[in-house]
């Protein structure tokens, strides 16, 4: 069994962005062109651009995953259009606005999930370097958002779609419409012991373990969110020291992770056997233990409560989903 990192009173530093898989983007986003149809057509037509082809949460990839698979705008499938943004390096385009780079969602009813030659974001996005997990996070965002809001939310109507793919208006009401993410929180827990609490989903395979997270209601501070989902899920109440760690789109379909760290003000455990079956309090020895045993699976490494377990635990652990 490996050393286990030396255990500390102080709380984990803040997650070091770079290690947030989904969180990565070098691509400058150019709003401001969305909005000029005469400039993105000579986009397109650019023989430098590049389009990734987006089959609803699947993206086109090489065969080890590890890039995404452009293809020319002349070459591309038909599709949604969106415009993702432009690469700014000198390097990147023969133009001086730089290479474009555009998604084409597929229609929803073509699918690809037996297809080699796609990917989820959680079988690929740890590969990607970061301009591609930019690119991937954005696309397959907009692609959800796209297969679940076709039609009006106030009158029913079908939506048209602008702006490059941001925007849906309503040709009947006039109501615009645009991408969301939802927030949700999600916290590692320790104790005064600098014991951590892991639970585990009433849906999930026996020896799944991860963070506890819910999402953030109408009205609702990111910190009362916090101390609400801690004490629903497991029973345990929470001091004052509640502090944000980082966060991490989660487009699965459309949620933004805020991650934290909390102090339990008490430390007796009652699940609510709705969302978790089982919680427990795990020193950095049991959970090494459980995990190189494989008792305990802990999420992959796309995962921001990877990198919540990890910054307390002080070091990788071996084992993933």
């Amino acid at each position: 069994m490996a050393g286990v990192p030396d255990a500390t009173a102080a709380f984990p530093p803040r997650i070091d962005p770079s290690l947030l898989a989904l969180s990565r983007s070098v691509l400058d986003r150019a709003a401001d062109r969305r909005r000029d149809p005469a400039w993105l057509d000579q986009a397109w037509a650019r023989p430098d651009t590049q389009v990734v082809v987006v089959a609803t949460d699947r993206l086109a990839v090489s065969p080890d995953h590890a890039r995404l698979t452009f293809v020319k705008a002349a070459d591309a499938p038909p599709g949604e259009r969106a415009f993702l943004g432009i690469d700014r390096d000198a390097g990147a385009g023969r133009h001086a606005d730089g290479r474009a780079v555009f998604a084409v969602l597929l229609d929803p009813t073509d699918d690809r999930s037996g297809d080699d030659g796609f990917a989820t974001l959680r079988e690929a996005g740890a590969f990607l370097d970061d301009r591609e997990a930019g690119i991937a996070v954005h696309s397959i965002g907009l692609a959800n958002w796209h297969a679940t809001h076709p039609r009006c939310a106030r009158c029913g109507a079908a939506t048209d779609v602008g702006e490059a793919g941001h925007i849906r208006r309503c040709p009947e009401c006039s109501a615009q419409h645009f991408p969301r993410s939802d927030p949700a929180i999600i916290v590692l827990v320790t104790d005064d012991e600098d014991r951590a609490l892991l639970g585990r989903g009433a849906n999930w395979p026996p020896g799944r373990y991860s963070t506890l997270a819910g999402f953030v209601e109408p009205g609702e501070s990111l910190e009362a969110a916090v101390r609400r989902e801690v004490f629903e899920e497991t029973g345990v109440v929470l001091s004052d020291d509640i502090r944000y760690a980082g966060s991490q789109p989660w487009p699965f379909p459309s949620s933004l992770m805020l991650g934290f760290y909390a102090r339990a003000a008490q430390t007796e455990i009652a699940i609510d056997d709705d969302e978790i079956t089982d919680a427990r309090w795990f020193t950095r020895e049991d959970l090494l233990v459980a995990a190189e045993a494989a008792n305990v699976k802990l999420p992959g490494a796309v995962s921001i409560s990877r990198r919540l377990i990890e910054g307390w635990y002080g070091a990788e652990l071996p084992g993933r989903w």
